[in-house]
């Protein structure tokens, strides 16, 4: 990313594409933590911080932490979506978990669709306890990954698959 700003208009436009996810009982459990500006630069510090203190001394980087503190420096906006789990136990928590994965999807292609680049991480602290501790939680709530938005000045960048599509498809 280049640094450049994404206006906040239209990273709300990308996100109100997530309410077309498909979503069993109409729980809707996708949620979205924005970070922009000065909140944007405080969290890469939180981050970097919750991985020094809860990484064993023997496995903590310091790169890592260099990584994690330094990745939001040229990001426009930084998009934590969690699955915010509901009221209704009879609803797996994979369907839950499926329906909040279509919603992020909706909003990566929307974020493509109007030249925004998008990165979906799910690096550092993003599944670990003391982050969602840090967002304040639920116990079954989940952290799905950490979404970063801005422009670039490469060229988009052709999908790569390592098996065909005709190899995953199979007709009845």
């Amino acid at each position: 990313m280049n640094g450049k700003m994404v206006p906040d208009e239209m990273i709300n436009r990308v996100l109100s594409l997530a309410d077309w996810a498909p979503t069993h009982g109409r729980t809707e459990p996708w949620r979205f933590l924005v970070y922009h500006g000065e909140a944007l630069k405080q969290f890469g510090k939180a981050h970097a911080d919750l991985y020094w203190q809860h990484t064993p001394e023997d496995k903590r980087q310091e790169a890592t932490r260099e990584k994690l503190l330094h990745n939001v420096d040229l990001a426009s906006h930084l998009v934590i979506a969690v699955m915010k789990r509901g009221d209704k136990p009879n609803i797996p928590q994979l369907e839950e978990v499926a329906a909040t994965a279509a919603a992020i999807e909706h909003v990566l292609l929307g974020a493509t669709a109007l030249g925004i680049s998008s990165f979906w991480s799910s690096g550092g602290m993003t599944h670990k306890h003391a982050l969602k501790d840090y967002l304040d939680l639920g116990a079954e709530d989940i952290v799905m990954g950490l979404i970063f938005f801005g422009y670039t000045d490469e060229p988009v960048k052709e999908g790569i698959r390592n098996v065909p599509i005709t190899e995953k498809v199979k007709w009845m």
